[in-house]
């Protein structure tokens, strides 16, 4: 497969490097406006720099990965679509829901495949406790919470706590529960940052299942863990050890969890999802729905009232 990247920050010099040790990958191009930047990553990954993507794409790419500043997402998305080459965006889809309509409704009409890259849908640990979920073995599911705190990162200048990181939460708890939220309440503030530093996000499901999300820029460590409360059981997640620990009334036990980079699974789900054709578990509509219950819990918190997701 042909691929290329757009966006050579942080988090695309991840997906460069990745995608430079897939078998049967070849990556064709870079793209970065910094052409100092993006001139050294192509020398050490030995492909090609661009400074205009519209060049890139003229190269018979069969995918591309968008990194790229989330204002930007749209204008690029679309002009990747309407070349004919399938997608992976980095999560947020887009800036605006209007926005994110329009990715997803050109990636639709152009039968170009759409992925968002919810990395915490391809952890090793979420997995696993999506099958257990779904194996049934903790009974039905009433109750999900999750913790994402630790110090504050000056690189986020641009949106909040809940947008950058309460996102995923709000993400996997749809995920695991298998359903859309359809309510969102918020407690949140700002002592450090422009826009919120810290929030308490409750989500609901339906009429009675809930979701909880702590997360905030000002706790010395950094946790990132999940329990879920069924019928039959109680299971605790880290994100970060990747484990999972499944406890009922007779016994302990630790699930199976094969350690991997959450980035390099989700990396070779999309080149699966292209090569196969394959549906993927984190598509346009999901992370739509995960920027929609976001910017819910933001307005909840300034108005001092719960918030109903249609």
């Amino acid at each position: 497969m042909r691929i290329g990247v757009i966006g050579t920050g942080a988090m695309g010099q991840h997906h460069l490097r990745i995608y430079s040790e897939m078998r049967d990958v070849e990556l064709v191009g870079l793209c970065d406006v910094d052409r100092n930047r993006a001139e050294s990553l192509a020398k050490m990954h030995n492909t090609t720099p661009y400074f205009d993507h519209r060049e890139m794409l003229k190269q018979d790419l069969d995918a591309v990965s968008v990194v790229v500043p989330t204002t930007l997402h749209t204008s690029i998305a679309l002009d990747v679509i309407n070349s004919g080459t399938h997608l992976l965006v980095e999560k947020p889809i887009a800036d605006t829901l209007e926005n994110a309509d329009k990715i997803i409704n050109a990636a639709h009409d152009a039968n170009v495949k759409l992925m968002v890259g919810h990395i915490e849908r391809f952890n090793p640990a979420v997995l696993k406790l999506k099958e257990i979920i779904d194996s049934g073995m903790l009974g039905k599911i009433v109750s999900i919470s999750s913790r994402r705190v630790g110090p504050f990162n000056p690189r986020i200048r641009d949106v909040g706590i809940i947008m950058d990181l309460g996102v995923h939460d709000i993400d996997v708890i749809s995920f695991l529960y298998g359903r859309k939220i359809n309510e969102v309440y918020t407690i949140a503030g700002n002592d450090i940052h422009t826009f919120e530093d810290h929030a308490t996000i409750l989500l609901r499901c339906d009429t009675n299942l809930s979701g909880m999300v702590e997360t905030n820029w000002l706790t010395p460590n950094k946790i990132r863990k999940l329990t879920v409360i069924g019928l039959k059981g109680v299971a605790y997640l880290d994100y970060i050890k990747q484990t999972v620990e499944i406890e009922d009334d007779s016994w302990v036990r630790t699930a199976k969890v094969e350690p991997r980079e959450p980035l390099k699974v989700e990396l070779e789900h999309f080149v699966n999802a292209v090569r196969k054709g394959h549906e993927v578990i984190s598509n346009g509509e999901t992370s739509r729905h995960a920027i929609q219950v976001a910017m819910a819990a933001i307005e909840s918190y300034k108005n001092g009232k719960a918030i109903a997701i249609n």
